[in-house]
């Protein structure tokens, strides 16, 4: 049986690992329990392509300049190539535009990192109150919320500015003297792009093809009513037709690896086996915030809390779907899920 491989060690802040000719891996900090995020640099010989950029800060702009100076010898970032607009992987995309670099992502993924960065609130919205009331959110969280400055997304996002080049689904690029051909996955964020190198055996995973842990599966105040964990498993479903063991993957946070069938298959069973558990604890009616033993299996700390909560309202929405599940509004404006 395959199993999977991580040959390599992670490199040190502002230092690069050659992972193949021309591809450089780098590693920035996050202020989060996912203390990293892994980027690469492609050699195109008179620049270089970026994939992914971390987290807008001073920290993370002085890491990068010491790579520039450095593994990177000097030459510019002629190119930034953004997999999904999530924060730590769209954060400095601005800025390297700035500098002159061409911005390539997907369209929704331009559209909503563009739309998050101007979308600046002081408060928490009704929208997003009702959303965490009706998870069942903790009433002392839930009120502490309410008088405090919410996260923006702007607080970690350099602005972005308008234009940007659209990769899609099938489309060839040339990077680091390779073709990859673009491969688009869903459900940890919409249109997310991965690259399958078409001379060799690289595959650029991003957040949709992960080593050792999963990717969140989310649904937030922006579509209550979608379906992330659905297009997650049919992603899974579609990249297992394309994976093979020589594949080796450069993913967005852990450790390059090799087994990629053998992870998808895991990937894809995670949440078979959280569903079953799901289904079994809401036999009783339950709001979404007291699915976290079932789902999880571990204790939830503060730090946690609110990616538990949108993964729970994910696997509990994929079951509505599906007519496995029913809910219905309290009057608290808790939303209690039963099994149908």
């Amino acid at each position: 049986m395959t199993t999977i491989r991580t040959p390599f060690e992670p490199p040190a802040p502002g230092a690069a690992v050659e992972l193949a000719q021309g591809v450089l891996w780098l590693r920035l900090p996050l202020p989060m329990a996912l203390d990293h995020i892994n980027v690469f640099a492609l050699d195109d010989g008179d620049g270089w392509t970026v994939i992914d950029t971390g987290m807008n800060s001073g920290k993370t702009r002085t890491i990068w300049q010491a790579a520039l100076a450095g593994p990177l010898a000097g030459r510019p970032v002629r190119r930034v190539v953004v997999t999904h607009h999530h924060p730590d992987h769209i954060g400095l995309a601005g800025w390297f535009q700035a500098q002159g670099s061409e911005l390539l992502t997907t369209r929704t993924a331009w559209l909503y990192g563009r739309m998050l960065t101007l979308d600046v609130q002081a408060t928490a919205t009704p929208e997003q109150m009702a959303f965490w009331r009706g998870a069942g959110m903790d009433p002392e969280l839930l009120a502490k919320r309410a008088s405090e400055r919410p996260f923006n997304f702007a607080d970690v996002v350099y602005p972005l500015p308008l234009g940007f080049t659209r990769l899609t689904e099938g489309d060839v690029l040339t990077m680091g003297g390779r073709r990859w051909r673009v491969h688009m996955g869903d459900g940890h964020a919409p249109e997310h792009a991965t690259f399958w190198s078409l001379d060799d055996d690289l595959v650029i995973g991003g957040d949709q093809l992960l080593p050792g842990i999963s990717a969140n599966i989310g649904v937030y105040p922006t579509e209550p009513m979608a379906d992330p964990l659905g297009d997650w498993i049919t992603s899974c479903q579609r990249f297992a037709a394309l994976a093979e063991d020589r594949h080796f993957v450069l993913p967005g946070h852990k450790l390059p690896f090799t087994g990629l069938p053998l992870r998808l298959r895991q990937m894809e069973e995670n949440h078979h086996s959280a569903i079953t558990r799901l289904l079994d604890h809401i036999a009783t009616p339950q709001p979404a915030c007291d699915c976290f033993p079932a789902l999880f299996k571990r204790q939830i700390g503060p730090g946690e809390y609110g990616l538990a909560m949108v993964e729970a309202v994910a696997h509990l929405n994929y079951l509505l779907h599906r007519g496995l599940a029913r809910r219905v509004l309290t009057p608290e404006g808790v939303w209690l899920w039963e099994r149908a």
